[in-house]
């Protein structure tokens, strides 16, 4: 059984400088789930794991409080009037035309993915917690689905998981009984003055720290350059150089095609066996990741052939996992995004997966990675207008991102239904395109979010990412 993840009482400094640069709505930061379910929850046992669900985890029943002056990152407190009926909706699926059901399953996800795209691009109720949850029912051959939008900041793909395995069974059947209904924790919302109080006391603790961090390094530093003068000023212009390529502007994305911004939103998907995936990897000595990105890169090639633009790279944004150790049990977000050139004009699939291979390799190995939290926290004190300007000049020239969120290898149910499919959208975050890839079971699922100021025409963009990736399955 996974350990229990740990929740903090404020937002970590990374979490907050996604928060606060919101100012922009291009840089929203919101997420979604859409799963697909062979038959409706039962609705009673789903509403009693749900309740459950947000007394044993407790972001779930939380909203953000900023602080006084922005001495320190905002907290997460209980939602004094936290209403479980405003959180999760039962709604019948979208009918076209209200004719009447649909036959066709697949037009069935077109109908959600259209449902689910303004539900993502509205902005939360900031005085809430930070989810809303939708089950759909009425759809062909009793299907339903569940349509989960979050706030990034609640959790990454990864911690997201975890925080869900309260909510999904292994079998269709009730289990064993889960004992009485867990008590709410008792919480005394703070003043103004106590929240000012604690934020001075919490700055106090966070600098003590890295005074004693800045002491141990100090150290570590005298001793290396008492050994090897040379190794430690290397050190110290590849750190410096690293944090420069992590923060360096761009002026614009790389593609003449994905250009255009808004606050439009365009969901698609696609489904490929993973084991296929993980063959078509090992082919070059690489891993699943590795695979799926040139998939990505391969399509996105065939798109801007079609259309008569064709490009050598293109900027992508990776999140890459740093949970490991103390940080794997901390709730929210432990990642740090990997913003690079990527080789699309590589036609060759191999040798394209092979590049992207030694791409992402020097991408893990930055020292600017294990930097992103003292990078953010002198981020966070500076005015949110410069730091929106800053962040906007990074983001905006980015045309796509990538994520890889590792799923269940096993089905899962969700109070009676199975859960056949389930598909992630990641934020566009002033990018042009997101392509998020979700494993479960032995599926990846992708989930496909373009802005269409940029894509004004999805369905080709998928029928490119297509055939990009049975270029990469070709050879297993």
């Amino acid at each position: 059984m996974a350990e229990p993840i740990r929740f903090e009482d404020r937002m970590s400094d990374s979490d907050a400088l996604m928060w606060n640069i919101e100012k922009d709505p291009l840089l929203r930061s919101t997420t979604a789930v859409v799963w697909l379910l062979d038959r409706e929850p039962e609705r009673a046992r789903f509403e009693e794991k749900i309740e459950r669900a947000t007394r044993t985890i407790p972001r779930l029943r939380q909203h953000v409080v900023s602080n006084p002056a922005s001495i320190a990152p905002p907290r997460w407190e209980a939602d004094p009037g936290f209403d479980l009926r405003y959180h999760v909706r039962w709604l019948r699926a979208p009918q076209p035309r209200d004719i009447g059901p649909r036959s066709d399953v697949g037009g069935e996800l077109r109908d959600v993915l259209d449902f689910t795209a303004p539900v993502v691009m509205a902005g939360f109720d900031r005085a809430r917690p930070l989810w809303e949850l939708y089950v759909l029912s009425d759809m062909a051959q009793g299907r339903s689905a569940m349509v989960m939008k979050l706030h990034h900041s609640l959790s990454d793909g990864v911690g997201l998981v975890r925080m869900t395995e309260a909510m999904v069974e292994r079998k269709r059947e009730p289990g064993r009984d889960p004992g009485p209904m867990p008590p709410l924790a008792e919480t005394t919302p703070m003043t103004q003055s106590e929240r000012f109080v604690d934020a001075l006391g919490h700055e106090w603790r966070r600098q003590l720290g890295r005074m004693q961090r800045s002491t141990r390094a100090a150290r570590a530093n005298l001793a290396g350059l008492l050994r090897d003068p040379g190794a430690l000023v290397r050190e110290t212009a590849e750190s410096a150089a690293s944090i420069g390529r992590m923060l360096k502007p761009v002026s614009e994305p790389l593609s003449p095609l994905l250009r255009g911004r808004s606050l439009s939103l365009r969901l698609d998907t696609l489904e490929l066996p993973t084991e296929k995936l993980r063959a078509a990897a090992k082919l070059v000595d690489g891993k699943l990741n590795d695979a799926f990105v040139a998939g990505v890169a391969g399509g996105l090639r065939l798109y801007h052939e079609a259309h008569g633009a064709p490009v050598e790279s293109l900027r992508m944004t990776m999140p890459i996992n740093v949970r490991e150790g103390e940080n794997a049990k901390v709730a929210g977000n432990q990642f740090a995004p990997a913003r690079f050139p990527v080789p699309v004009g590589i036609a060759d699939p191999r040798e394209r997966m092979a590049a992207i291979r030694t791409l992402v390799s020097e991408q893990r190995a930055e020292p600017a990675l294990g930097m992103i939290a003292d990078v953010s926290g002198v981020l966070n004190r500076l005015p949110a207008s410069i730091t929106t300007s800053l962040f906007g000049s990074m983001l905006k020239g980015v045309d796509f991102v990538t994520s890889n969120v590792p799923g269940p290898r096993f089905e899962v149910y969700l109070s009676g239904a199975k859960l056949e499919s389930v598909f992630g959208f990641g934020p566009l975050s002033g990018a042009a395109l997101n392509i998020t890839l979700f494993s479960y079971s032995d599926r990846s699922h992708l989930g496909v979010a373009s802005d269409p100021a940029s894509v004004p025409d999805p369905d080709f963009l998928v029928a490119c990412m297509r055939r990009g990736f049975d270029e990469v399955l070709a050879g297993v």
